[in-house]
């Protein structure tokens, strides 16, 4: 029996092509009335909408990228100041015991008829002094000796002022204490004797009343 025989005898029965066909067919015809339904002025409004969202969404990508990559350059910043500063700490106690190794060369300066036993002691001081220094600028540390230099702020510590008319004033005349710098950063200031009465330097000026 065919299936044409079939669907008479049982009416009920639908080929589902066919019902499929008759759904998309009404889906389409709901669409198109949906549309028609819809003015050109709504339909622009709803495309203005639309295209607002999306920038709006755009902006939002944007602006969460970029925070992103704030946050890994913070991130970044952060480790190479660790890396280059993370021991600043140590670094400036070692400071204490180079202090005290100049102390102790400025104390026993080369004289006439000194016996060989000071002699040695002073040049093993001198070996140790310098080793440590050697130590220190391999962690980028460099010593500040301004002695002769106009007074720069940012790196010496005025003590006091001394009357020198011979030289340009705010020229340091005697470092008490060496100042150091780590990574081009001021680790510590050098504490000098600045002169005053003569010509103006080319540095900065120190406030007297300071």
């Amino acid at each position: 029996m065919s299936n044409d025989a079939i669907n008479e005898q049982n009416p009920e029965l639908e080929n589902p092509a066919t019902e499929a066909a008759e759904a998309a067919s009404q889906d389409e015809t709901e669409v198109e009335a949906t549309v028609s339904d819809l003015s050109v002025e709504e339909l622009s409004a709803e495309i203005v909408r639309l295209q607002e969202e999306n920038q709006q969404v755009k902006d939002q990508s944007l602006r969460a990228l970029a925070e992103a990559q704030n946050i890994r350059r913070r991130a970044e910043q952060d480790v190479e100041k660790a890396q280059k500063f993370g021991q600043e700490k140590l670094l400036k106690e070692m400071l204490a015991v180079v202090d005290n190794l100049d102390r102790a060369l400025e104390a026993c300066k080369p004289e006439e008829g000194e016996s060989d036993k000071l002699q040695a002691l002073r040049q093993g001081v001198e070996l140790t002094r310098d080793s440590f220094l050697q130590t220190l600028q391999k962690f980028s540390v460099e010593v500040v000796d301004p002695q002769g230099q106009p007074f720069n702020p940012q790196l010496h510590e005025a003590m006091s002022m001394v009357d020198q008319p011979s030289l340009p004033s705010n020229t340091v005349i005697a470092v008490m204490q060496k100042g150091y710098v780590l990574h081009g950063r001021l680790l510590r200031p050098a504490m000098v004797m600045v002169s005053k009465g003569g010509a103006p330097a080319s540095g900065q000026q120190i406030n007297e009343q300071a």
